[in-house]
Formats: structure tokens, sequence, C-alpha cells
């Protein structure tokens, strides 16, 4: 199963979890705690961790074109979220 993960440097990285959590939680599966989440989407799977210094984020997909789209997804919403701070994802595929 295709995996990426990326890491977003911020001293907020809780609160963007709790905001995508709430957000994706309206349409999707979604399991929410005060340090992690998963995101259950029809063709990926997001899960985030924070701690004081950001936000984890990894995305795994059952082919390379959903995990493009999983990034994307992932990345489009926390740039809206995070918009006094933005700065792209640097994307490192597992092997």
């Amino acid at each position: 199963m295709p995996q990426s993960t990326a890491r977003f440097a911020t001293t907020d990285g809780r609160s963007y979890l709790t905001r995508l959590c709430k957000h994706f939680g309206h349409r999707i599966e979604v399991e929410h705690g005060d340090d992690n989440g998963v995101c259950r989407f029809a063709e990926f799977t997001v899960t985030l961790a924070a701690d004081d210094a950001g936000l984890d984020i990894t995305v795994a997909a059952a082919d390379p074109d959903a995990l493009g789209q999983g990034e994307e997804v992932l990345e489009s919403h926390l740039m809206r979220f995070a918009f006094r701070e933005p700065k792209p994802l640097a994307w490192a595929k597992a092997a």
C-alpha cells in the first residue's frame, strides 16, 4: 500500500488537527483524540499526529493516483486553515 508522510512545523498543530478532523467528520468516518486523528476517505486514509512543534501527516492509499489525491486534499484543506502561516508540505514517499 503506497504511503507518504509530511510534517507541518507549527505551534498550532493540535488546533489544526482538531479543525481538520471536525471538518472531514461531517462527510466521512473520523476518529479524533487530543494528539491524533484518523480520517477514512473512500480512496485513502489520513493519519494525523500533533505535538508542541507541529503536525505529522501520513496518507495511505491502495494506488499511487489515490495517494496523490489524498495528499492534495489534505494539503489544500490545511493551507486554508493555516492561511496565516502558509508553507507547502514536503511529501516523502515510503518505500
